[in-house]
């Protein structure tokens, strides 16, 4: 994965079973529940050898993408210089991988990552 490439995508809504049940039949997508975190649901598209987004229960509605970066901190300061505002600063999961969300200079939510 390249530093810059658009490489998950995330759901977070207020009624996971809707959501599920319509980008389901809409796409073909299948959901797994996520060991490590029980309101994370996976979303893996029909054929494919493994997930490449989430649907996160319980929360306010959005969509959001999330893009590889070879730093989380260094690109988190970078956005900020450009503009952008940090909603949640970096965080390393227990398996190692690193993330945060941000908000560009027009108020869209995104995020960045860098695989453990």
């Amino acid at each position: 994965m390249a530093h810059g490439s658009v490489n998950w995508f995330q759901i977070d809504t207020a009624d996971t079973e809707g959501t599920e049940r319509f980008y389901g039949e809409l796409f073909d997508w299948t959901f797994t529940n996520d060991p490590n975190t029980p309101a994370y649901r996976l979303v893996t598209q029909k054929g494919a050898a493994a997930p490449h987004g989430g649907v996160f229960g319980g929360t306010e509605n959005r969509a959001a993408f999330f893009v590889v970066v070879s730093d989380v901190a260094a690109a988190v300061a970078q956005a900020e210089e450009l503009g952008g505002k940090v909603v949640n600063p970096p965080v390393t999961t227990p398996n190692g991988l690193t993330f945060a969300h941000l908000l560009d200079p027009a108020g869209n939510h995104f995020g960045i990552y860098k695989p453990a």
